[in-house]
């Protein structure tokens, strides 16, 4: 399967009705989904000084959020969306509290990291449910796929902008500002998002599931690893980049710079989702992200920060078309019952994946400086991609014959 969708497809899929309340309420609840992390690992960085302390807070929180969006997701599958949204977005908004008071009273990282955790742990999944809310909302076809890849390239302009506007916000008169304006808009579209009534209407899908959820099938397990690769290299870039610019004497320069791919990314991952390369989906997984890492070397030759600006623009534009691929495969890999749980794996590895390579490039990059940590997230990057490939297909085989079986069974 190609899972192409043309351009009519977006409109078809956003003009749905009941979809308008549920996207324009996502769009405010995703809109910071890169930008609280980040946030508080530059709020961190100008209280204590230490881009090492700063990487440790945010991959606390990062790893929260890859707990948190298995437990969410599986929750939201088995009871709808609104109940598990409604209790974690109300222990989210008192974490985040607690968060800027520790920063504030320049608490130990003893205390700062399991707070960062249970931040990460309560940050609302709505781009999960939104996800799949699409399955429900349209019959297969291109119109759903457009809805995907609409989640997808949605997700990446937030992940790449949030940084941007993190950047900006850093150098407010207060440095937690990222923090608190980036967890109220998530407080706020989260509510909207649950309390939606057309989002109120989803009840469970009736299916077997197994105790290992999405993962009972190893396709899923390929995918995630994907998601992984592609998060570590991310992760490796969003701490280099604004050391680069702090090196430079440019400190607010270094969100903004991390923006400029957004416009590549966008662009190309628009045209990719109508024409996506390779057709195979077990193919695609594997050489988009290698590709990404061999383009992510770009980053390690310039001198000036212009230079870095125009190779963080070649670098984005395999960024969405690989965001796009890991939401359309779950479609193909996933075990019924298990759709909002299986896009919350993509979001679990992708920030598992940012909370290592960004606790690594933070060490890095005092140690070794900002070049070193570029080839770093392109070596890894390259690593994952050949691991990807050894297992391409299960991704082929898509979702086992065991998992159809338990849906027929539970079917009857």
């Amino acid at each position: 399967m190609s899972h192409s969708a043309r351009l009519s497809d977006y409109r078809t899929a956003l003009t749905t009705p009941g979809m308008r309340g549920p996207v324009a309420a996502s769009l405010l609840a995703r809109l910071p989904i890169a930008m609280v992390g980040l946030s508080l690992l530059l709020y961190v960085q100008r209280e204590t000084g230490s881009f090492a302390a700063a990487g440790l807070v945010s991959a606390a929180s990062l790893v929260g959020v890859a707990v948190g969006s298995i437990i969410q997701g599986r929750l939201m599958d088995r009871l709808g969306p609104t109940r598990p949204l409604l209790g974690t977005v109300s222990l989210f908004a008192v974490f985040v509290t607690l968060a800027v008071f520790a920063v504030e009273a320049h608490a130990p990282l003893a205390v700062l990291l399991p707070v960062a955790f249970a931040v990460g742990l309560h940050e609302p999944m709505v781009g999960a449910a939104s996800r799949a809310l699409w399955a429900r909302m349209l019959p297969p076809g291109s119109a759903r796929h457009a809805g995907y890849a609409y989640e997808a390239i949605s997700m990446e302009v937030f992940f790449i902008l949030g940084p941007g506007l993190a950047g900006l916000l850093v150098a407010a008169p207060w440095a937690g500002t990222g923090v608190v304006l980036g967890a109220g808009s998530m407080v706020v579209g989260a509510l909207w998002f649950a309390l939606n009534p057309t989002v109120r209407r989803v009840r469970p899908e009736q299916a077997k599931r197994s105790l290992l959820g999405a993962l009972a099938s190893p396709g899923m397990r390929t995918v995630a690893l994907a998601a992984l690769g592609f998060g570590v290299t991310i992760g490796f870039i969003e701490v280099a980049v604004p050391a680069a610019a702090s090196d430079a004497g440019h400190v607010g320069l270094g969100g903004v710079l991390l923006s400029l791919w957004s416009v590549s990314s966008v662009l190309f991952g628009v045209l990719y989702a109508t024409r996506p390369f390779p057709k195979a989906m077990h193919l695609r997984l594997p050489v988009l992200l290698g590709g990404f890492a061999v383009l992510s070397l770009l980053l390690a030759v310039p001198t000036t920060l212009l230079g870095l600006g125009a190779a963080l623009l070649v670098v984005g534009t395999l960024i969405t078309p690989q965001a796009t691929t890991h939401s359309a495969a779950i479609e193909q890999v996933a075990p019924a019952g298990t759709a909002t749980e299986a896009f919350g794996w993509v979001i679990t590895s992708v920030t598992v994946g940012l909370a290592i390579g960004q606790s690594i490039s933070g060490q890095l990059v005092e140690r070794h400086g900002t070049s070193t940590a570029f080839v770093a997230a392109a070596g890894a990057g390259l690593l994952v991609a050949a691991l990807v490939w050894l297992f391409r297909g299960t991704v082929a085989a898509g979702v086992p014959l065991t998992s159809r079986e338990d849906v027929d069974l539970a079917s009857r």
